[in-house]
Protein backbone atom coordinates (compact mmCIF):
# COMPACT_ATOMS: atom_id res chain seq x y z
CA UNK A 1 0.00 0.00 0.00
CA UNK A 2 1.21 3.47 -0.84
CA UNK A 3 0.57 6.59 1.22
CA UNK A 4 -1.37 8.11 -1.67
CA UNK A 5 -3.74 5.14 -1.45
CA UNK A 6 -4.79 5.91 2.10
CA UNK A 7 -7.66 8.03 3.33
CA UNK A 8 -8.17 8.76 7.02
CA UNK A 9 -11.28 10.28 8.58
CA UNK A 10 -11.17 12.04 11.95
CA UNK A 11 -12.63 14.99 13.79
CA UNK A 12 -11.22 18.42 12.98
CA UNK A 13 -9.73 18.91 16.42
CA UNK A 14 -6.12 19.62 17.33
CA UNK A 15 -6.00 16.68 19.76
CA UNK A 16 -7.23 14.25 17.09
CA UNK A 17 -4.60 15.42 14.60
CA UNK A 18 -1.81 15.19 17.17
CA UNK A 19 -2.89 11.62 17.87
CA UNK A 20 -2.95 10.96 14.11
CA UNK A 21 0.56 12.38 13.82
CA UNK A 22 1.72 9.99 16.58
CA UNK A 23 0.11 7.04 14.78
CA UNK A 24 1.89 8.01 11.55
CA UNK A 25 5.23 8.30 13.39
CA UNK A 26 4.70 4.81 14.85
CA UNK A 27 3.86 3.56 11.36
CA UNK A 28 7.14 4.98 10.07
CA UNK A 29 9.16 3.53 12.96
CA UNK A 30 7.67 0.04 12.76
CA UNK A 31 7.56 -0.41 8.99
CA UNK A 32 10.49 1.75 7.97
CA UNK A 33 8.34 3.63 5.48
CA UNK A 34 8.13 7.40 5.28
CA UNK A 35 4.84 9.30 5.16
CA UNK A 36 5.30 12.46 3.09
CA UNK A 37 2.86 14.85 4.74
CA UNK A 38 3.92 17.61 2.33
CA UNK A 39 2.10 15.64 -0.39
CA UNK A 40 -0.91 15.05 1.85
CA UNK A 41 -4.06 17.14 2.14
CA UNK A 42 -6.40 17.94 4.98
CA UNK A 43 -9.86 18.15 3.40
CA UNK A 44 -12.51 19.58 5.71
CA UNK A 45 -16.09 18.41 5.43
CA UNK A 46 -18.42 21.26 6.28
CA UNK A 47 -17.27 24.42 8.06
CA UNK A 48 -14.02 24.12 10.01
CA UNK A 49 -12.91 27.37 11.63
CA UNK A 50 -9.19 26.72 12.10
CA UNK A 51 -8.46 24.42 9.15
CA UNK A 52 -5.29 26.28 8.10
CA UNK A 53 -3.85 25.98 11.60
CA UNK A 54 -4.73 22.28 11.77
CA UNK A 55 -3.10 21.63 8.39
CA UNK A 56 0.01 23.56 9.43
CA UNK A 57 0.14 21.62 12.69
CA UNK A 58 -0.04 18.32 10.80
CA UNK A 59 2.42 19.49 8.15
CA UNK A 60 0.16 19.22 5.12
CA UNK A 61 -1.82 21.50 2.83
CA UNK A 62 -5.55 22.29 2.84
CA UNK A 63 -7.65 20.68 0.11
CA UNK A 64 -11.32 20.98 -0.78
CA UNK A 65 -14.18 18.88 -2.06
CA UNK A 66 -14.74 17.60 -4.65
CA UNK A 67 -11.38 15.81 -4.67
CA UNK A 68 -10.13 12.68 -6.40
CA UNK A 69 -9.28 9.48 -4.56
CA UNK A 70 -8.06 6.50 -6.58
CA UNK A 71 -9.46 8.17 -9.69
CA UNK A 72 -12.93 8.64 -8.22
CA UNK A 73 -14.50 11.97 -7.31
CA UNK A 74 -15.17 12.44 -3.60
CA UNK A 75 -17.80 14.94 -2.60
CA UNK A 76 -19.27 15.34 -6.08
CA UNK A 77 -22.91 14.67 -6.83
CA UNK A 78 -23.21 11.04 -8.01
CA UNK A 79 -25.91 12.03 -10.51
CA UNK A 80 -23.79 14.76 -12.07
CA UNK A 81 -22.64 14.30 -15.65
CA UNK A 82 -19.40 16.13 -14.79
CA UNK A 83 -18.03 13.18 -12.79
CA UNK A 84 -18.06 11.19 -16.04
CA UNK A 85 -15.65 13.62 -17.77
CA UNK A 86 -12.57 11.41 -17.14
CA UNK A 87 -14.34 8.45 -18.77
CA UNK A 88 -15.37 10.58 -21.75
CA UNK A 89 -11.78 11.86 -22.09
CA UNK A 90 -10.46 8.28 -22.05
CA UNK A 91 -12.95 7.39 -24.78
CA UNK A 92 -11.83 10.32 -26.91
CA UNK A 93 -8.11 9.60 -26.42
CA UNK A 94 -8.54 5.94 -27.28
CA UNK A 95 -10.59 6.76 -30.37
CA UNK A 96 -8.13 9.43 -31.49
CA UNK A 97 -5.32 6.87 -31.41
CA UNK A 98 -7.35 4.46 -33.56
CA UNK A 99 -8.77 6.96 -36.08
CA UNK A 100 -5.73 6.96 -38.36
CA UNK A 101 -5.63 3.16 -38.51
CA UNK A 102 -6.99 1.28 -41.48
CA UNK A 103 -9.38 -1.08 -39.75
CA UNK A 104 -12.13 -3.24 -41.17
CA UNK A 105 -15.66 -2.88 -39.82
CA UNK A 106 -15.15 -6.18 -37.97
CA UNK A 107 -11.96 -4.83 -36.40
CA UNK A 108 -13.77 -1.69 -35.34
CA UNK A 109 -16.64 -3.68 -33.82
CA UNK A 110 -14.11 -5.79 -31.91
CA UNK A 111 -12.36 -2.69 -30.54
CA UNK A 112 -15.72 -1.18 -29.53
CA UNK A 113 -16.98 -4.32 -27.79
CA UNK A 114 -13.75 -5.42 -26.13
CA UNK A 115 -12.00 -2.16 -25.30
CA UNK A 116 -14.35 0.82 -25.32
CA UNK A 117 -17.25 -0.97 -23.66
CA UNK A 118 -15.04 -1.87 -20.69
CA UNK A 119 -13.78 1.68 -20.01
CA UNK A 120 -16.81 2.89 -17.99
CA UNK A 121 -17.36 -0.41 -16.13
CA UNK A 122 -15.65 0.62 -12.87
CA UNK A 123 -17.48 3.96 -12.75
CA UNK A 124 -20.79 2.25 -13.56
CA UNK A 125 -20.31 -0.09 -10.59
CA UNK A 126 -20.27 2.96 -8.30
CA UNK A 127 -22.38 5.64 -9.97
CA UNK A 128 -25.56 5.53 -12.05
CA UNK A 129 -24.85 6.23 -15.72
CA UNK A 130 -26.79 9.34 -16.77
CA UNK A 131 -28.73 8.91 -20.03
CA UNK A 132 -26.98 11.99 -21.47
CA UNK A 133 -23.55 10.41 -20.92
CA UNK A 134 -24.73 7.08 -22.34
CA UNK A 135 -25.94 8.81 -25.51
CA UNK A 136 -22.63 10.66 -25.82
CA UNK A 137 -20.56 7.46 -25.44
CA UNK A 138 -22.81 5.65 -27.93
CA UNK A 139 -22.37 8.49 -30.42
CA UNK A 140 -18.56 8.30 -30.14
CA UNK A 141 -18.71 4.56 -30.81
CA UNK A 142 -21.15 4.87 -33.73
CA UNK A 143 -19.08 7.61 -35.34
CA UNK A 144 -15.93 5.52 -34.98
CA UNK A 145 -17.60 2.43 -36.41
CA UNK A 146 -19.25 4.01 -39.42
CA UNK A 147 -16.52 6.54 -40.18
CA UNK A 148 -17.45 9.07 -42.84
CA UNK A 149 -16.81 12.79 -42.83
CA UNK A 150 -16.42 14.58 -39.50
CA UNK A 151 -19.75 16.41 -39.63
CA UNK A 152 -21.21 14.71 -42.67
CA UNK A 153 -23.86 12.03 -42.82
CA UNK A 154 -22.66 8.50 -42.16
CA UNK A 155 -24.18 5.38 -43.66
CA UNK A 156 -25.22 2.91 -40.96
CA UNK A 157 -25.19 -0.59 -42.41
CA UNK A 158 -26.60 -2.35 -39.33
CA UNK A 159 -28.88 -1.27 -36.47
CA UNK A 160 -26.74 0.04 -33.58
CA UNK A 161 -28.73 -1.96 -30.99
CA UNK A 162 -27.79 -5.23 -32.71
CA UNK A 163 -24.11 -4.22 -32.65
CA UNK A 164 -24.32 -3.29 -28.95
CA UNK A 165 -25.98 -6.60 -28.07
CA UNK A 166 -23.70 -9.10 -26.33
CA UNK A 167 -22.39 -12.04 -28.31
CA UNK A 168 -24.42 -15.19 -27.70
Amino acid sequence: MFADDTIIFCEAKERQLLFLRCVLLCFEAVLGLRVNLAKSELIPVGEVANVEFLAWNLGCSVGSLPAKYLGLPLGASPRSCAIWDPVIEKFQKRLASWKGSYLSKGGRVTLIKRTLASLPTYFMSLFPLPAKVERKLDKFQRDFLWGGLENGRKIHLVNWESIKAPLA
